[in-house]
């Protein structure tokens, strides 16, 4: 191990360790020291790479060491370590007023939201629904600063290839004049505006819905609404497809029977979670039943998630499902966005548990 790496791993170790309160007073002038020395490091690398001195001037200018971003990384909920079942991540997702603001929310931006499903293929309601679930419809964007919250994540190293990427999309963000660097907040982990796109995904799937020439994410809901629709359209949205429903198995079914034969090749644990895709035709002659629904096509192919395992909530889910997990790789996340989308494109308030056990439509 060399003498660089040690001293480094010592100070990660130190910033994890301490308690929490104001990061300032507990950066040490030896972490402050480490962390100047890979900014010096990552502009040189980043010029290399093509990123213009001036924009990294402009980016960079500011940037701190946030302890606390650390911490959040390493303490995230959903993993073998921390399991969540999904009534509990359902009910703390839709708290409050998720659903009953969402159908305010919907019927109030109607128009934008037809206009970005026209565009994409993807319904209203499932666009609304991802605004819902990533900001609570753009009332909780985060505060933190994104140029100091991606370089301690890339600086930190668990996931420096990563950070490393987005941190330098961040700068081309604010070099090419996307958005300034003032308005340049978001959440710990790096993601942005009412949409909570990484820098990387703004420059790939942002979209200007309201035709004003740029793509603002934090006050445009004609912007966010049309790059939400276009990054799930590009994810493989199958326009004319739903997501799917809650369905009843056949008592005694075999699931080892529809077991997919090859691992997965992206967003490998969730999808590792699915059946093997039949045609819905398939299903039905195997006897499944949807829960206040409809079958699609005889042709369009489907696969069985049961979330928390087999006996306590079965869904059977569409390609346009596997979508949603390219917005977040989670099947626990991409479930409570169709559930969120039926609900709230109902006439009246549902209860948030009601909607996983009756399955809504």
């Amino acid at each position: 191990m060399s003498v660089r790496f040690s001293r480094v791993l010592g100070i990660l170790i130190a910033l994890l360790a301490a308690p929490a309160c104001a990061d300032e007073a507990r950066v040490s002038p030896e972490q402050q020291a480490a962390f100047a020395e890979w900014l010096n490091v990552y502009r040189a690398e980043a010029t290399a790479r093509g990123l213009k001195p001036e924009w990294l001037d402009a980016t960079l200018a500011g940037v701190t060491l946030v302890p606390h971003v650390i911490g959040a990384d390493r303490s995230q909920p959903g993993t073998a370590a921390r399991p969540v079942r999904f009534p509990d991540y359902l009910a703390a997702k839709f708290r409050g007023d998720r659903v009953v603001h969402g159908q305010r929310q919907f019927a109030a931006n109607r128009d934008l939201l037809a206009q970005a499903e026209a565009a994409s293929g993807v319904p209203a309601a499932i666009i609304a629904a991802i605004w819902g679930i990533e900001t609570s419809y753009g009332r909780v964007m985060g505060r933190h600063d994104l140029p100091s919250a991606l370089a301690t994540l890339a600086f930190e190293g668990r996931r420096r290839d990563l950070f490393t990427r987005e941190l330098d999309a961040a700068v081309r963000i604010v070099g090419e004049g996307h958005a300034s660097r003032a308005v340049m907040k978001g959440s710990w982990a790096g993601a942005f505006g009412q949409t909570q796109f990484l820098p990387s995904s703004y420059l790939s799937y942002g979209r200007d819905g309201d035709g004003d020439g740029r793509v603002d994410l934090w006050a445009s809901q004609a912007d966010v609404f049309a790059s939400i629709g276009h990054y799930l359209a590009k994810s493989g949205w199958q326009a004319g497809e739903g997501w799917g429903f809650r369905t009843l198995p056949p008592e005694g079914f075999d699931r080892a029977s529809v077991a997919a034969t090859e691992p997965p090749s992206r967003c490998v644990a969730p999808l590792s979670r699915h059946s093997a895709l039949k045609p819905a035709r398939e299903w039905r002659a195997l006897g499944f039943t949807p829960v206040n629904a409809s079958w699609p096509a005889d042709d369009v192919p489907m696969s069985l998630i049961e979330p928390d395992g087999a006996g306590q909530g079965a869904y059977l889910v569409t390609r346009s499902y596997r979508a949603i997990l390219g917005y977040n790789c989670s099947n626990l996340y991409a479930m409570s966005v169709t559930l969120l989308a039926d609900a709230i494109s109902l006439p009246q308030p549902v209860a948030p548990l009601q909607v996983a056990t009756t399955g809504a439509q």
